[in-house]
């Protein structure tokens, strides 16, 4: 499933081979009031044999170059299972010094990161277990894994191989707004990581909607369909 994860983030893999799109959107990334970044994102059906059991978030997140340089573009490919849970990951960077990719895969007891540069190749392998999520501070709609998990849990931090423990408790349906607009949706907040309180905000059918993150002073919205 990594090679065909890879093929989905290059664009080569058919929908129909992931199965059917679910959800897509764009995140609109604010820091105060200025655009600093957009995220788009695919989420599909996982397909085993005949079956659905699980999904692929496609996402891919670009964050203006300061000073005229080049944008950094962020854009991991998921594939987790029925219970959310992490089952395997590719995560293209591009926009540093060289392009980068990352593939990912839960073990027993361990959680394996390969990183592939222009002739170079190494791994990392962190404690973990197959009930793992993978979240980055620079890309948000893996947070919605995060939410539909709930409780206590452990994650990866892919482009760094840190992990974090985090918490998340369900506050239900709060007032807040969207682009301005006053909405009701499902909160929830994630602590235990490194950018402190995350805030996810759920629509109807638990679709991602708004990330908060009031230590960095960002927050990704969704833009009407």
């Amino acid at each position: 499933m990594i090679a065909a994860l890879i093929l989905l983030a290059q664009g080569q893999l058919p929908a129909a081979a992931a199965g059917g799109v679910i959800d897509q959107g764009v995140l609109v990334i604010r820091a105060d009031t200025q655009e600093v970044a957009r995220e788009t994102f695919r989420l599909l059906e996982r397909r085993v044999g005949e079956n659905t059991d699980g999904w692929l978030l496609d996402a891919s997140a670009r964050w203006g170059g300061a000073r005229g340089g080049r944008p950094a573009v962020y854009s991991p490919v998921l594939e987790v299972g029925g219970d959310s849970s992490t089952l395997a990951l590719s995560f293209g960077v591009s926009g540093g010094p060289v392009p980068l990719r990352i593939t990912g895969r839960p073990g027993r007891r361990r959680f394996t990161l390969r990183y592939v540069s222009p002739g170079v190749e190494r791994a990392r392998e962190l404690p973990g277990d197959s009930e793992s999520v993978v979240i980055d501070d620079s890309v948000f709609t893996p947070y919605l894994f995060v939410a539909w998990r709930g409780g206590r849990l452990n994650a990866v931090y892919a482009r760094t191989a840190d992990r974090a423990t985090l918490q998340v408790q369900d506050l239900g349906s709060q007032a807040t707004t969207l682009n301005r607009d006053p909405v009701t949706l499902r909160h929830l907040v994630v602590t235990g990581g490194r950018d402190g309180p995350v805030h996810v905000w759920l629509g109807d059918g638990s679709r991602i909607m708004k990330v908060e993150l009031p230590d960095r002073k960002l927050v990704a919205e969704r833009q009407p369909d």
